[in-house]
């Protein structure tokens, strides 16, 4: 995996980042938003994301993740022009992590 480029780590350092407060109980994580962040460091982090990341699951939908500092990064996989959001969380709360501890939430196994 290649190293971030300091721009980038730079803008994931931002304090930007919105809890889903929605999945607070089930798979905390946090995200931004496009339209709320720099443009052109958000797309730059999706192609990152996507060059140098690797694929993982979620539950059986394939994604692209990419680790840095214990914080796992990825989008949704929809075209980078209509990409919207990145989402992050610690590397315990991903699927596969979870799934391999036997800690997925209760209503999910």
């Amino acid at each position: 995996m290649d190293e971030l480029p300091d721009t980038l780590r730079t803008f994931i350092n931002e304090p930007n980042w919105v809890f889903a407060k929605t999945y607070a109980k089930t798979w905390p994580h946090e995200y931004i938003v496009r339209g709320k962040v720099d443009e052109n460091k958000f797309v730059q982090f999706v192609r990152h994301i996507r060059v140098h990341g690797y694929l993982g699951k979620l539950y059986s939908k394939e994604i692209t993740y990419f680790d840095d500092s214990n914080m796992v990064y990825w989008t949704m996989g929809a075209p980078i022009e209509e990409t919207t959001i990145i989402n992050r969380c610690r590397k315990e709360q991903t699927y596969e992590y979870r799934l391999a501890h036997d800690d997925l939430p209760n209503n999910e196994k």
